[in-house]
């Protein structure tokens, strides 16, 4: 059966990192998208024209630490005037079920249409089993990625859905027919019910968008970027991978849509990076700031491996970024790249994992509304150093808030997807011209930094490690 077109494609996230992906996971030769930065009062950059079929919008509505209430606003001011105009809705939720995710999916749920929620990452060993998300393999209530939260992790994707109501959607039910797996959509939607979709694959995401977009009317769809990129493929018409080879797809193309491997096209990968490494050199003068605000403790290695590359290491004072203004500053830019991490606090905070990131640990562990302030005065100290650097600075920013924070300083609205470094790590441009890099604080093996900097720069640093 063929499937009736998308018109209009909006997607809302909770953050910036989860947006750029999300956008990412959609873009293709044949559907562009951009990410628009919502303002603190809900407006939008710019004018969404339903009429552009060939455009998808990114919301950021940086609604991830906002109280519920705020956040499930914030959602219903995004779908205004989308039911009319027969838009495709998909609403990013985070990988690991965090943020407000009850109150957002309800504001989703509320204009009728029905829910189908699948928020398994395949790429990133994140699958839901048995309506429960795993993490290699461990349940997520019994992981540790729940570390830095102020609350327990929830025990299900039903728990995480708060009293809404839910209905399964069990792994055998996804990967039959697609028959079967719509008519458990649709028996969901008629109940009243959130879909809740098991999945461990690509082509479980796959099965998921085809037979939620074959229903009419069209239900939300709610899920990670996996899900996006699912829709992605979709959108640009690429071969499905549902019912076919199960395997998820490569990171350095599950998010690419217009350079996943098809017939004819084994070589468009390698192709798309040799063009993104052209326009790096076009760029070649300008220098590199990496803004570390995570508190995962793999940044560290992270970290390590890039000033082993020669970059500039500033560790900025915990004190003097929380002092108003911010008392911390950053040296001149001259160097081809500079990372900068948070200085650890004297003495070993409670509960943190590795002396590098102790401080935002702790303060994100006992008193949540000091680390964004402790975000905001970090983004105000890279903001006031730009300003004053008298030149372009590409940007390579880690963690949603952080990332969110720094280009807000800067007064970035707008930005528009050029590909993926690695999963999650998404490259941007802003309207001027300058590169921006966002990837969440949870992703990226020790080799991120320096791969995304050597995207950027392939040769801005001198010393090159081998191990």
């Amino acid at each position: 059966m063929e499937l009736p077109p998308v018109r209009s494609v909006l997607a809302v996230a909770d953050d910036l990192s989860g947006a750029a992906e999300t956008a990412a996971g959609l873009n293709s030769r044949t559907t562009r998208s951009r990410v628009l930065l919502l303002g603190p009062d809900g407006t939008r950059p710019e004018q969404i024209s339903a009429a552009d079929a060939h455009t998808v919008t990114v919301l950021d509505l940086d609604s991830r630490h906002c109280p519920a209430e705020d956040a499930a606003a914030a959602v219903r001011g995004a779908l205004e005037g989308t039911a009319a105009g027969g838009t495709l809705v998909l609403k990013k939720i985070d990988s690991l079920l965090r943020g407000n995710v009850a109150a957002e999916v309800a504001a989703l749920a509320g204009d009728g249409a029905g829910v189908v929620v699948a928020p398994a990452l395949p790429v990133a060993g994140r699958v839901v089993r048995a309506g429960v998300v795993h993490i290699g393999g461990v349940p997520l209530h019994e992981s540790a990625a729940w570390r830095a939260e102020a609350t327990a992790p929830p025990s299900s994707v039903a728990d995480a859905l708060g009293g809404l109501p839910t209905a399964l959607v069990p792994l055998a039910t996804v990967r039959a027919s697609r028959h079967t797996l719509a008519t458990a959509l649709r028996a969901a939607v008629a109940a009243g019910r959130i879909a809740v979709c098991d999945a461990e694959t690509d082509a479980d995401l796959d099965a998921i968008v085809e037979a939620s977009l074959a229903e009419h009317p069209r239900p939300h769809l709610a899920g990670t970027g996996g899900l996006a990129t699912a829709l992605g493929r979709h959108l640009a018409g690429l071969p499905s991978t549902a019912g076919g080879d199960a395997r998820p797809a490569r990171a350095d193309t599950a998010a690419r849509p217009d350079i996943a491997a098809r017939p004819g096209t084994a070589n468009a990968a390698p192709r798309a990076a040799t063009a993104l490494r052209a326009e790096a050199t076009e760029a070649a003068d300008r220098p590199v700031l990496v803004v570390v605000g995570t508190a995962e403790p793999g940044a560290v290695e992270q970290v390590r491996r890039l000033v082993a590359d020669g970059a500039v290491h500033v560790a900025l004072d915990l004190v003097g970024l929380l002092s108003v203004p911010p008392a911390a500053a950053l040296p001149p830019l001259t160097a081809p790249v500079t990372v900068v991490t948070i200085a650890p606090a004297a003495g070993p905070p409670r509960g943190a994992v590795d002396p590098a990131t102790a401080v935002a640990a702790e303060v994100i562990d006992t008193t949540p509304v000091p680390a964004r302030h402790l975000v905001r005065g970090l983004a105000r100290t890279v903001a006031g150093t730009l300003t004053t650097h008298g030149g372009a600075v590409d940007l390579v920013l880690t963690g949603g808030e952080t990332a969110r924070r720094v280009l807000d300083a800067l007064a970035v609205t707008r930005l528009d997807p050029v590909g993926q470094v690695h999963h999650g790590a998404v490259h941007l441009r802003t309207p001027d011209g300058r590169s921006v890099v966002t990837r969440p604080g949870s992703f990226g093996d020790p080799d991120s930094l320096r791969h995304i900097v050597r995207a950027l720069r392939p040769h801005s640093t001198e010393r090159k490690v081998t191990s």
